[in-house]
């Protein structure tokens, strides 16, 4: 969700993804190259249909930790009263909706708090994607793998820097990683399927 902030003109499009209306993947996407996280990682089926020759990377980990992770920082996002002033902010109050939408209700069907639930959906939708991809353009991938098996999937050189950590909870609590990512205008291909 992080690139919707930065270009809410595309809100409008997400929104009618959300209620299942069609949409126009070319007009959101088209000065990308990837997509990683909320909310592209909710329409990964459109999303490989529309582009049938992207290469698709799960990043995958332990139920237990990833719920553990995301209900003590992102969640805790949802669940706060936001100030005054951002509750007056109509572009934030869609964005909030937004991410309702598509994430707690639309993915978690307003369960995320039960933890048994949202780590069954969790493993339901690696199984999914796993299942519906082909092997030749997918790549389950473990963050803690570096960037070898990365960077051999997308055929692209290793990087000559440290691989990063900027979606951990230390991150995200010290404001550097949101955990809402979006489109990315990188000139390289380095986006992932992540949740």
């Amino acid at each position: 969700m992080q690139e919707v902030f930065s270009h809410q003109e595309t809100i409008s499009h997400w929104e009618r993804a959300a209620r299942g209306e069609g949409v126009d993947w070319q007009e959101i996407y088209g000065p990308y190259r990837s997509t990683v996280d909320w909310p592209g990682s909710r329409f990964w089926r459109e999303l490989a249909d529309f582009y049938p020759s992207a290469k698709v990377i799960l990043t995958t980990r332990d139920p237990q930790p990833w719920y553990e992770s995301v209900f003590n920082s992102i969640y805790q996002g949802v669940l706060a009263q936001p100030p005054r002033k951002a509750q007056e902010d109509v572009r934030l109050t869609r964005i909030k909706n937004l991410t309702n939408s598509v994430v707690w209700e639309g993915i978690f069907d307003g369960r995320f708090a039960d933890e048994e639930h949202a780590k069954k959906v969790f493993a339901e939708h690696n199984d999914a994607v796993c299942r519906e991809i082909s092997a030749s353009r997918l790549l389950v991938f473990e963050i803690s793998q570096g960037w070898g098996p990365l960077c051999d999937f997308l055929d692209v050189p290793v990087p000559d820097e440290p691989f990063p950590r900027l979606n951990d909870r230390k991150a995200f609590s010290a404001g550097s990683g949101s955990g809402l990512g979006g489109p990315n205008r990188g000139t390289e291909d380095r986006g992932t399927e992540n949740r």
